[in-house]
């Protein structure tokens, strides 16, 4: 047994509607009685399930009963072969074969002159043109297309405005979190009743935001649209265009709006926007803007890490049980939307089921997400050195391995024991590695990367630090967002020339020089990652920046020792080497940067000579890296070499 599809019972019983309308309206062009028709138009519209398209016309915008018959009359002409010849004949001149306002004032029940006018229904929402302008009075009238096929039953989004809006559907998962705030919304919205305040979704999570309004939109019967905010027609006329368009649009499709305003730059034109429109508006933006209009405001940032755990537990489904332990890792290291989560695990659960390296499969997924935001902004360091490269006194590795367990045991600590629910600052890992040049620091920055799986980004300085006011901040804050973000390991080279002591204000230049450390200071204290900070001169470093750190390691000249360890492990296994005297070389009084220098320019001397690297080779480009440090080596560093 079939059922009969709702929707299509209606769009008949409106179409039979409409042609009984429409016939009504002939009966007035003719002068002839309507009482059968309105009779025949009655019966149609009490059995239709919803109300027809032009009822639902008449409410939403509240047209009177004259200007609900010029409206059909106009849909008529386009409609019915037979309404063009009925106006000439009506007008007694076959050459106005169409709707004018003369015409209705004549023939159609209860007229007023204020039906055209600027300020009604008809033309302020622009469900009729009036085109050749004469004169009011017999200018055509031609009722607009969109308002034509809605009458008709067909309901769309205007073309004018579709390449402008984009329709959002119902997230299939949210976070625990923004379920409880589109619950909010909701009661908010149910015990204000109009005007209907703008709901500001203030926080970084823009999946996050538009997943929330879609619910409450949905939650509510209506669609959702968004308009980003770089789309707004910039022109004065234009923008009022597009304010009457999505205005009438949200009332015959029954539709939110949320403007997505990503950057202050387009703040401005955003709040001119939202001043104007009516029905249920979202804006979502890193900060608040000011509105006139009554506001109500909620914050949605990213999920935090318990939720991400949950959300990938989703995502992934079976395959999470071959993860040993990387949930943690990837929940704690990435901040990452419900949707990038649901997303990214569908496409790599199948990979991880079938892999035997499933927990490798995820971090390498997770970090080409985070590589979208941060390539841009800072340069990626391929991290290629491991812990047996780097040599160190145990003191200084015992220090480093710390690092790497604070990072990989975050969520335990941070969330599941609630050491963040105790106090939020403090739970970054900004760390300093101080030393000489040479003495290992960036080596060290690769093998954290390393062994905790993630990208390494080296900041540059130079396309960071900027002498227009405001703008170093500017770049920072990019930097900083989109790391804490993809989850990537910050290592600030040098970073005395960025983080060095306030000074005395003497001039504008030394207090905006004080403005950008002071908000370092902050950043740095908010910064949920792990930041490194590479400096020759620890002296140097604002000592508030010292009091943030959670971890300094100090990297000394290296010893003899350690020079011959060193100088034993910076030959590839492949490399041809002939009686070398590690001892001998460690003498050299030069850092292990400098060592990998000699070695390498060894290299090529040998190759160029078609020989195994030998000592002689390495007595020359030790000179060689002597000169350019400007210190010149003594005999007792090379003494018995050739």
């Amino acid at each position: 047994m079939s059922t009969a599809d709702p929707r299509h019972e209606w769009t008949d019983a409106n179409q039979r509607l409409m042609v009984a309308e429409l016939a009504r309206i002939k009966t007035r062009l003719v002068g002839e009685e309507q009482e059968s028709a309105m009779v025949t138009a009655a019966e149609i519209r009490a059995a239709l399930s919803a109300p027809s398209a032009i009822d639902r016309i008449v409410e939403c915008f509240g047209l009177s009963a004259f200007e609900r018959d010029i409206l059909l009359l106009c849909a008529g002409v386009e409609m019915d072969s037979n309404f063009s010849s009925l106006c000439a004949t009506a007008q007694n001149n076959p050459q106005r074969s169409y709707a004018t306002f003369s015409l209705a004032l004549a023939t159609l029940e209860e007229p007023h002159w204020s039906a055209l006018s600027a300020i009604r229904p008809l033309r302020r929402w622009r469900l009729v043109e009036v085109t050749e302008e004469t004169s009011l009075t017999n200018a055509r009238l031609r009722i607009d297309e969109r308002v034509l096929h809605f009458l008709a039953g067909i309901n769309y989004l205007d073309t004018r405005l579709e390449p402008l809006l984009q329709n959002s559907g119902v997230a299939a998962t949210m976070a625990d979190v923004q379920s409880e705030i589109a619950q909010a919304i909701l009661k908010a919205l149910q015990e204000r009743n109009a005007p209907v305040p703008v709901i500001q979704l203030l926080g970084d999570d823009r999946d996050g935001q538009a997943d929330i309004t879609a619910s409450v939109a949905a939650e509510l019967g209506m669609q959702l649209h968004i308009l980003h905010a770089e789309d707004i027609p910039a022109g004065v006329h234009e923008r009022n265009a597009f304010t009457v368009l999505w205005q009438r649009e949200s009332a015959l499709l029954s539709s939110a709006l949320l403007i997505e305003c990503r950057d202050q730059v387009n703040a401005a034109v955003v709040t001119r926007l939202a001043e104007n429109l009516n029905g249920l508006l979202f804006i979502s933006s890193h900060n608040p803007l000011e509105l006139q209009r009554n506001t109500l405001r909620f914050t949605v940032n990213k999920p935090d890490a318990t939720d991400q755990k949950r959300l990938w537990q989703q995502a992934l489904g079976s395959a999470a049980q071959k993860l040993n332990g990387s949930l943690d890792g990837v929940a704690s290291q990435y901040r990452l939307s419900a949707q990038t989560i649901l997303s990214t695990g569908a496409e790599i659960s199948s990979a991880i089921s079938a892999s035997d390296k499933p927990d490798e499969l995820l971090w390498r997924a997770c970090r080409t997400l985070g590589r979208r935001q941060l390539d841009d902004l800072a340069q990626r360091v391929e991290p290629i050195s491991r812990w047996e490269d780097l040599i160190l006194p145990e003191h200084q590795k015992a220090i480093l391995s710390q690092i790497v367990s604070h990072v990989r045991n975050r969520l335990k600590v941070c969330d599941e024991w609630g050491f963040a629910r105790k106090s939020a600052r403090g739970m970054g890992l900004s760390t300093l590695f101080a030393g000489e040049s040479g003495t290992g620091k960036t080596m060290a920055a690769e093998v954290l990367a390393n062994e905790l799986h993630l990208d390494l980004y080296r900041i540059d300085l130079s396309s960071v630090v900027s002498k227009y006011i405001g703008e170093t901040e500017k770049n920072l804050r990019k930097v900083f967002d989109a790391a804490e973000d993809s989850g990537a390991i910050l290592l600030f080279d040098e970073a005395d020339a960025l983080f060095g002591k306030r000074s005395e204000v003497k001039d504008s230049h030394d207090r905006h020089a004080n403005i950008e450390v002071s908000y370092l200071l902050q950043r740095m204290e908010a910064y949920t990652g792990l930041a490194i900070l590479t400096t020759n001169l620890k002296t140097s470093l604002d000592t508030a920046f010292q009091r943030r750190l959670r971890f300094v390691v100090q990297f000394t000249f290296p010893d003899i020792e350690q020079r011959e360890a060193i100088w034993r492990s910076v030959f590839p296994g492949a490399t041809p080497i002939q009686r070398l005297d590690y001892r001998k070389l460690a003498q050299l009084q030069v850092a292990g940067g400098n060592i990998r220098n000699i070695a390498l320019n060894a290299a090529f001397l040998a190759a160029d000579a078609g020989e195994a690297i030998g000592m002689v080779h390495l007595l020359h480009a030790a000179h060689g890296e002597g000169s350019k440090r400007e210190r010149p080596l003594t005999d007792a560093e090379t003494r018995g070499w050739v």
